[in-house]
């Protein structure tokens, strides 16, 4: 018994450990991820290009961390997590290190494919192997997760503006964060991986069988839904700045604040996942974004542009882990499974914000918030037919 015990217990210690470097490396991923948006300015002067042109970045970097996700999966089906949690780290740490110094477009965006490459590795990565970690048990610990990408990415708009009202420019910014992957790097090579999962190890044969529609009306949740976040999160600076309501330090806090309000709301949702259903969750969020949107588009104001900002930020942040909750409930995911999500992520986060920047070129900032919104009132359309052919659980 006592030996049982102590099993029990050093079992429990091991996922506890493997879990909160999983949270350690999801500050610096979202510190990667929201790094680009208030950057892109200086990066328009850095490379001598356009707004429009510059915002391709956003394009590229999408283009990689769809790639990445396509291969990652199978990788983490196949070798030893960690390992690849490592070489991710290594690549992000390395091109961050890189970014400030490169003044040619072409060779920049080259960087950021490698860039999306790195983020898809690691995002991918940190859901899966957090998912093999503690199963149908995932929930809150997911949503704690995320929680912690939104911490990171309520620093990194800081730091920038920091790095900018300091020095007037942004290497020390980047160069902060890709040091930030450093320790993560020794953390990981001290911890052992998750075992490898497979559909077929599931003993309920219901749940090992995949909804092949829930599961493609998911992927397509996904591209919106990334669709609604990264537009937002990557233009609200640009937004604010070329209408004149904020000057660039300030817009800068904006955007910190945004994805400040998503990190409390991720860690709100790590209670309210365990009382609440998905499902419920999924609909409150996304009811509202739209309310906060819809506040926006109504009145053209600082003070507003604050609150729905914050009200956007704090609605969104609970959608991606309750998401993977809501279908780990109805099927089994395996690596590559999980990975076509980030692959619906890569593709939103390509097409949508590109598309935001090219339009906000030609017809002007406003149409910025009118996409998102958009974007919103078809997630709850894909929302509802989820719910139409899905089993209730």
């Amino acid at each position: 018994m006592a030996n049982l015990s102590t099993a029990v217990f050093t079992d429990k210690t091991g996922r506890m450990s493997k879990t909160l470097a999983y949270y350690a490396s999801f500050i610096g991923l979202g510190m990667v991820a929201a790094s680009l948006g208030p950057t892109l300015p200086e990066l328009a002067d850095q490379t001598g290009t356009r707004l429009g042109e510059i915002g391709f970045l956003i394009t590229v970097r999408s283009m990689g961390y769809l790639f990445g996700s396509l291969a990652s999966g199978r990788l983490y089906d196949r070798f030893t997590g960690h390992y690849l949690l490592i070489g991710a780290m290594i690549i992000l740490m390395v091109t961050f290190f890189l970014v400030p110094s490169i003044a040619f477009i072409w060779l920049l965006t080259g960087v950021f494919f490698i860039i999306g490459l790195g983020e898809a590795c690691l995002d991918v990565g940190g859901n899966t192997l957090l998912l093999w970690t503690h199963g149908d048990k995932v929930g809150p610990y997911m949503n704690g997760l995320h929680f912690f990408f939104g911490l990171g990415a309520f620093l990194a708009p800081i730091v920038v503006a920091q790095s900018l009202e300091l020095t007037d420019d942004i290497q020390w910014a980047y160069w902060i964060i890709g040091l930030s992957m450093l320790p993560l790097v020794f953390m990981f090579s001290r911890l052992s991986s998750p075992d490898i999962r497979a559909a077929s190890e599931e003993k309920d044969t219901a749940k090992a069988q995949t909804n092949t529609v829930l599961f493609g009306l998911a992927i397509l949740f996904v591209v919106l839904y990334v669709g609604v976040e990264i537009g937002f999160g990557n233009w609200i600076y640009t937004y604010a700045t070329k209408l004149n309501l904020m000057d660039k330090t300030t817009a800068a806090y904006l955007n910190s604040a945004f994805w400040g309000a998503f990190t409390v709301g991720r860690l709100l949702s790590v209670p309210v996942s365990i009382r609440y259903a998905p499902r419920t969750i999924l609909l409150g969020a996304l009811l509202g974004a739209f309310s906060s949107l819809l506040l926006m588009l109504a009145v053209k104001d600082t003070l507003v542009l604050w609150i729905g900002a914050l009200g956007l930020g704090l609605s969104i942040s609970p959608i991606f882990a309750t998401l993977i909750s809501f279908i780990e409930r109805r099927m089994v995911l395996t690596g590559q499974m999980t990975s076509l999500f980030f692959v619906g992520a890569g593709a939103g986060a390509m097409v949508i914000p590109w598309g935001i920047g090219a339009l906000m070129d030609s017809q002007g900032a406003e149409i910025m918030l009118w996409i998102i919104a958009v974007n919103t009132l078809l997630l709850l359309g894909v929302y509802s037919a989820m719910r139409a052919f899905s089993p209730k659980v």
